[in-house]
């Protein structure tokens, strides 16, 4: 197999020392630098070389994609040709927007793009040989969030047997903070250096997670995604996958382990931040003053309020003794004692940010022990905590309904010998149990005797293939087994619970007007903060929007997207559609909201709602995502800014912070009404 020799004079960012550029002098509203930031200015020639074999590659793809199913090859092109697209759009995002940070890099997209050819030739001869590779690997995939091909890194251990695979661990690690490693220099990395840690049995995974965000939101998606696409390409043991990271990377750990506890066998966060408002009084030297909705949405991924997770996945926290980051472990040592549980708090002496060697070996010894025992596959306890239907799920627990959102609402069940369940719940409504066949604890001759808050509620047998299944919903103060008769027409559940972010994190489609509004002032706010959108979505997610005109969308896009609609119902049909069918309501003249009115000449409403074209989708009202400039300066800032809907005066010019002035916010209720 060809090695590309990268230049020895590479930058080192996102495994041990990763790039730390914010701090209380990132403080000012007024004065925020841009992130990324721009990179150098190449010359006419360099540029022509580079768009020269850009448009050459381009024609080597359509080609591939020509391919017909005679020559024995369609199938292979379409498996593997992301491999070859993600190099393609890498080197084409970096020379189109000035993403090259060091005459260095003009070397390094040649050589992305000599991997590129080679992969192109290879596959129209149908082979794919560095999917059958050990060592170092860069692979991509189609996300299905905004279709755009993301990359993520591999480390496979020269033992893995493409022949005649056994399922292997898989260790996720999550990258540092690099304001700087845009997709070219995090694919360089990944081609050419192992990480922190290397496994001598099983496989590495280095997702890129939409750049810089903490692996919050299109991150969050993308290291699903990514985690994905490696299970349908290798052999991965579902019991023995963990998540790892530094840094930026260890509160992408921290996050990952309370809000997907039972996937993993083990977490190993380092450093990082593990909750908002302590971390950035600590480490930003800011002062806080949020809005009610902004410091209750916090709770979406500040993890010390639901620590007691952890109950259910190992966990061994790093920290240098003498790093400023120490903090994010502090705080979960802090929230954990409050349940009884004392973390393995594994500390570098007189160390920095930074790993100590001695430390490493310490925690390599016992993530392999716990890769040894395994993710636990059915605990007789589960104890679970969440505050939002977002993450709703533990094990053989998964919940339904909240009585109101962003409140703490936990559901404790614990398995009674072979006949008894006794549960306990707060701010919960309805919940399931599923034990899958085989795993059922109860006798398949005798129902189960279930409590729910000190209730009895009668259940059917378990199955002869010792599976069993139920349903609870709340009537009154009293439980009941089953779904509910009375269902609303709409109900906040799983992916359908706002606030407005969540549209962005699942497949969306911006709709763009097809017409002018009357009101010159809001005309000119919407055209400006869709530009924006699309800009921001592509500068830091690292994608392109989906993008159409009102009047091009089809039933297939309402079936398929989130729908996030930019204009009034005066200059967009598909908002004109929805507009009288919304708990807010806008007309000509007013924007209603419950007893409150609010003129349209000056006024804009952002929201988000289940379509009522498609109660299954989203649409959202003029906005993308919520937290804006000011907020990529520290990942701990990167949360939702607005909660399900806000009234937007423009007469204010949008900042680095707010779209506007903002004159009213609120969540919908759990039928997604007014409160």
């Amino acid at each position: 197999m060809h090695r590309l020799c990268f230049t020895l004079l590479a930058i080192i960012w996102m495994s041990t020392t990763p790039l730390l550029a914010d701090g209380p002098q990132d403080n000012s509203i007024e004065n925020v630098r841009p992130v990324p930031p721009l990179g150098i200015e190449l010359t006419n020639v360099q540029i022509g070389e580079l768009n020269l074999r850009l448009k050459e590659l381009t024609k080597a793809i359509q080609k591939l994609q020509s391919l017909k199913s005679a020559l024995g090859r369609e199938v292979v092109v379409a498996k593997y040709l992301p491999d070859v697209l993600v190099l393609h759009r890498a080197v084409k995002q970096a020379v189109r927007h000035q993403e090259m940070f060091h005459e260095r890099d003009i070397k390094t997209a040649h050589d992305l793009l000599d991997m590129a050819f080679e992969r192109a030739a290879q596959l129209a001869e149908g082979k794919a040989p560095w999917t059958r590779q050990t060592g170092l690997v860069v692979r991509g995939f189609i996300s299905e969030l905004d279709g755009t091909v993301q990359p993520y890194g591999l480390e496979i251990a020269e033992n893995y047997n493409f022949e005649h695979p056994s399922p292997v661990r898989c260790d996720i690690w999550f990258h540092g903070r690099g304001e700087r490693s845009m997709e070219l220099h995090f694919i360089s990395q990944r081609a050419r250096s192992y990480g922190q840690y290397r496994l001598n049995d099983g496989i590495v995974l280095h997702p890129y997670g939409r750049y810089s965000n903490a692996f919050k939101f299109a991150g969050e998606v993308d290291t699903l995604e990514a985690l994905e696409h490696v299970k349908q390409n290798y052999n991965i043991d579902e019991d023995r996958i963990s998540v790892r990271g530094f840094s930026m990377g260890g509160a992408g750990c921290w996050q990952f382990a309370v809000h997907y506890t039972d996937q993993w066998f083990a977490a190993n966060p380092g450093a990082g931040f593990s909750e908002t408002p302590r971390f950035l009084k600590s480490f930003q030297g800011e002062t806080l003053n949020p809005p009610w909705y902004e410091e209750k949405l916090w709770r979406m991924y500040d993890c010390d309020h639901v620590a007691e997770n952890l109950r259910h996945v190992p966990t061994i926290a790093y920290s240098g003794e003498i790093d400023k980051q120490k903090q994010a472990a502090d705080v979960m040592e802090e929230a954990l004692k409050e349940h009884n549980i004392e973390l393995m708090h594994v500390i570098g002496p007189n160390t920095a940010h930074k790993t100590h060697p001695d430390s490493n070996v310490i925690i390599q010894h016992k993530m392999d022990h716990l890769a040894a025992r395994g993710r636990e596959k059915t605990p007789t306890v589960i104890d679970f905590t969440t505050y939002t239907l977002k993450y709703n799920r533990m094990n053989w627990v998964t919940i339904h309904g909240l009585q109101e959102h962003w409140e703490r609402s936990h559901i404790e069940a614990s398995i009674i010998g072979n006949h008894a369940l006794k549960i306990d719940t707060s701010n919960v409504t309805e919940f399931s149990i599923d034990f899958p066949s085989g795993a059922s604890p109860f006798d398949v001759q005798n129902s189960a005797n279930i409590r729910i808050d000190g209730q009895a509620t009668p259940v059917d047998h378990s199955k002869s293939d010792l599976s069993f299944h139920a349903h609870f919903h709340r009537d009154g103060d009293k439980w009941k087994s089953g779904r509910s008769s009375e269902t609303p027409k709409y109900q906040k559940k799983n992916d359908l619970q706002g606030p407005i972010d969540d549209a962005l994190m699942t497949p969306f489609l911006f709709v763009k007007p097809s017409e002018k509004s009357k009101d010159t002032k809001v005309e000119a706010w919407v055209n400006s903060e869709m530009n924006r959108a699309v800009k921001e979505w592509r500068r830091h997610m690292r994608g392109d929007v989906r993008i159409k005109a009102d009047t091009e969308v089809t039933a297939d896009d309402i079936a398929s997207y989130n729908l996030i609609l930019w204009g009034t119902p005066e200059s967009n049909s598909m908002m004109e559609i929805v507009a009288d069918k919304l708990p807010i309501l806008w007309t000509d003249h007013e924007i209603k909201v419950g007893e409150k009115n609010y003129a349209t000449e000056n006024h804009v409403p952002v929201l988000i709602h289940p379509n009522p074209l498609n109660p299954q989708r989203y649409i959202v009202f003029n906005s993308s995502f919520t937290y804006r400039e000011y907020d990529y300066l520290n990942n701990a800032r990167q949360t939702p800014k607005l909660p399900d809907w806000a009234i937007i005066n423009v007469d204010t010019p949008p900042n680095s912070r707010w779209p506007g002035k903002i004159i009213d916010a609120n969540f919908f209720d759990e039928q997604w009404k007014i409160k």
